[in-house]
């Protein structure tokens, strides 16, 4: 299986993703093979090389006829709810989990639809998210998506555009109502360049099949794909690209993931708020918390709360240390790890079981730590010094090193 990084610094919609998967190598012929299966008629799509500012790309059009009609007489391009989208693409046997993705973004797009006009999922009337192009678009993405074996995608964060855009329900400001409520929680961008960037059948697909927003991960590129708009543009291209590969850690170059880096500069705090902000910050979720003494503005001697946290723990770390300090603004920043791969041995020491951390890089232990509360419970349970546990902890290790080192040669 594949991950893909999804470059959207200059937007991303349906129709543009399509393109950039087939230009990163997805088969024209699997696709529209594909495509045959839904029960639509009345669209046709065309593939073509073009550029964009200066880019190659390809550029994946959806036409639909105006009198188009599905496979059961109804007007291809007629209103649908819901119900609607998921039968169509319930009966048309996709491969692997395609049919459960494009479910799965259709069902978002109705929720935030639903937010949008005061009503339901069920009764959203789909307009132009529900059009035979927009199904066309989603459904071909997601099996793209499975054709190729992708199943972990990461994008970056989404320009939201500015203008108005026309719509069923009238004159709309950019972003697009529903593009706002889809994009509830995940970050945008900035981007000078006028008019509607990120669909929302973009941001649908993105929000609901990426793991995250962020920068590139380290990964091992082995295809790349862009995807044409409808536009030229004017300051910047109008194209998505694409980048497919394997993450380091699973090409066996190591370990590695991305966390927030949070700072805060605290120059009132006493030892005491400190201690509790930390042990506040560990409860919320936090990676590590750590504080360094700093000079700050006037010569005042303070400190730098500073603190890891993943995507889930952010909001609640970040809500702790407002609460817990007196600082009236919180540093957030992205930052890459390198990590070794971890584990627990159990060993047998004379004073009882201590657990050890183990750390491999590329199957190799580089580091082996016996865990400090196991050390420290039975240092008290049998009346010995921390060291002595400590110690005979790392003594039964190395044993179960040393001989698992004398199987292998």
């Amino acid at each position: 299986m594949a991950f893909m990084y999804i470059d959207a610094v200059f937007g991303a919609s349906g129709d543009m993703l399509l393109g950039a998967l087939l230009d990163a190598g997805l088969s024209e012929a699997a696709l529209r093979e594909t495509l045959a299966r839904l029960p639509v008629s009345g669209y046709e799509i065309s593939v073509r090389r073009e550029k964009r500012l200066g880019i190659a790309a390809t550029r994946a059009e959806v036409s639909v006829e105006e009198h188009g009609h599905d496979h059961h007489g109804h007007e291809g391009h007629r209103a649908r709810l819901l119900g609607d989208i998921e039968a169509i693409i319930d009966g048309a046997g996709l491969p692997g989990r395609a049919a459960e993705w494009a479910k799965a973004v259709f069902r978002r797009l109705a929720e935030a639809e639903a937010k949008v006009h005061g009503t339901t999922p069920e009764e959203v009337h789909f307009h132009e998210v529900g059009a035979v192009d927009s199904i066309v678009d989603i459904v071909g993405v997601c099996a793209g998506l499975a054709i190729l074996g992708i199943d972990r995608i990461r994008s970056s964060p989404l320009p939201m555009g500015s203008g108005y855009v026309n719509s069923a329900h009238g004159r709309l400001p950019v972003p697009a109502p529903a593009v706002v409520e889809l994009m509830r929680g995940a970050p945008t961008r900035a981007c000078d360049e006028q008019g509607e960037l990120t669909t929302p059948t973009g941001a649908a697909i993105l929000v609901t099949l990426a793991d995250g927003f962020g920068p590139m991960p380290p990964m091992v590129t082995e295809a790349v794909g862009y995807g044409a708009g409808s536009r030229q543009g004017e300051r910047v291209p109008n194209v998505v690209r694409v980048m497919i590969g394997r993450l380091c850690e699973e090409a066996g170059a190591g370990g590695a993931d991305e966390v927030w880096l949070l700072e805060a500069n605290l120059d009132d705090a006493t030892g005491e708020t400190l201690g509790a902000a930390t042990r506040s910050l560990f409860a919320a979720g936090a990676l590590d918390v750590w504080l360094a003494p700093v000079t700050m503005k006037k010569g005042r001697p303070g400190v730098v709360l500073a603190c890891l946290a993943d995507d889930g723990a952010l909001a609640a770390v970040e809500e702790a240390i407002f609460r817990e300090t007196t600082t009236f603004g919180v540093r957030r920043s992205r930052v890459v790890r390198s990590k070794l791969d971890r584990e627990h041995v159990e060993v047998a020491t004379p004073f009882g079981a201590v657990r050890v951390k183990v750390g491999r890089r590329a199957g190799k232990v580089i580091t082996a730590l016996p865990e400090y509360d196991d050390c420290v419970r039975l240092a008290e349970a049998k009346g010995v010094t921390f060291r002595e546990v400590y110690d005979s902890a790392r003594s039964a290790w190395a044993a179960i090193d040393g001989n698992r080192g004398a199987g292998r040669a």
